[in-house]
């Protein structure tokens, strides 16, 4: 059978997409102007948010396997697509400039229409959090953060924080990281500091050289190290394991070998796509501030006040970003043996 014609217009539904701008402004008998831009904004952000979550429950697919070659495509492929959600969170980003070009008298003009929705309502966004690793712990604003939602929506918001978040597939995936259970990478190496009980010689190396690296000011950090890397019981809020910790902080700081070039990628992803997060949530409050001060938003939050609190609270890959503490310069670290280097590079398999 011939393969039928495709037309444009009929693959990209644009009879649907271009007909769903409906102005309640208009519908009110008092057409405002910049409300079809307030509309496409809007639509579009949904789209992204869309395509976001697509990317999220792909990768999802790809971590949740019970192994992961560091060394292969699949990796790769999470790397990338991590990479996509960066890009399209500037996007969003960005589109904020689009949205300023209006002026707070010119959105008065239709605000009152708009009455009970609000961005508030975006289950797209809050289920993006939720499976990025946000949990409801965290959230600010938990006594109405689905009080404006249709059952439908609280549903799937519900069952997205019910499942394994990026955050956790990406903990279990840390702590699978090998080269500490192998004893045959170690054969030849060179401990600079004595071993202290339980700990392997790299740690305690680690250990020594970064205690020695601290300044006048700063020497409570090793107690935090301590209990970070090595003590699973001192933090029970803690999303990120002891040893899921130690591999992270291992990558960033070996990531020049082949083998953790990838692995680094995607810790720096994941920085990056909370980055972009929070440059989208302080825009937002500016944008805000700037167009209604600090009145209550449509849906009844409070507006600015509820914008500024997610955006001091809604980090979700702080514990990674929190490792920076712990890093030693490049001159001062311990020198990995030949067996190690060797598994690191572009041969390695395990």
């Amino acid at each position: 059978m011939p393969k039928k014609d495709v037309h444009y217009s009929d693959y990209l539904q644009l009879d649907k997409i271009l007909g769903a701008q409906v102005m309640e402004s208009e519908l009110e008998g008092a057409p405002a102007h910049d409300e079809m831009l307030f509309i496409i904004i809007h639509q579009a952000y949904e789209l992204w948010f869309k395509q976001i979550l697509f990317e999220i429950d792909s990768i999802a697919a790809i971590m949740r396997q019970p192994a992961i070659n560091d060394n292969s495509p699949e990796l790769q492929t999470v790397v990338h697509r991590l990479g996509r959600i960066e890009t399209i969170l500037k996007v969003a980003v960005h589109q904020i400039d689009i949205l300023e070009t209006m002026t707070a008298m010119d959105f008065l003009d239709f605000r009152d229409y708009l009455r009970p929705a609000s961005g508030f309502q975006s289950w797209q966004f809050k289920i993006t959090e939720a499976k990025l690793g946000l949990r409801y712990t965290e959230r600010h604003g938990q006594e109405y953060y689905i009080s404006q939602l249709r059952q439908e929506h609280i549903d799937l918001i519900k069952t997205a924080e019910s499942q394994a978040s990026l955050l956790d597939l990406v903990n279990d995936w840390l702590q699978r990281m090998p080269f500490f259970d192998k004893p045959e990478y170690w054969a030849s190496y060179q401990p600079m500091f004595p071993a202290a009980t339980g700990k392997h010689p790299f740690w305690s190396d680690y250990s020594g050289i970064y205690t020695e690296s601290l300044v006048e000011g700063e020497r409570q950090n090793i107690r935090y190290f301590e209990t970070l890397f090595f003590d699973d019981t001192a933090h029970p809020e803690r999303r990120l394991s002891a040893r899921a910790c130690r591999a992270a902080l291992f990558i960033m700081l070996y990531r020049g070998f082949p083998l953790l070039q990838a692995p680094f990628q995607l810790l720096n992803s994941l920085l990056e796509i909370d980055e972009q997060l929070s440059t989208w949530r302080y825009r937002h409050v500016s944008m805000v501030t700037r167009m209604i001060g600090y009145r209550s938003g449509t849906g009844g939050s409070s507006g600015r006040d509820y914008l500024k609190g997610a955006l001091d609270k809604h980090y979700i890959f702080r514990e990674i970003a929190a490792l920076a503490s712990y890093l030693i310069e490049r001159r001062r670290l311990p020198v990995l043996c030949r067996e190690l280097e060797e598994r690191l590079g572009f041969e390695a398999r395990s």
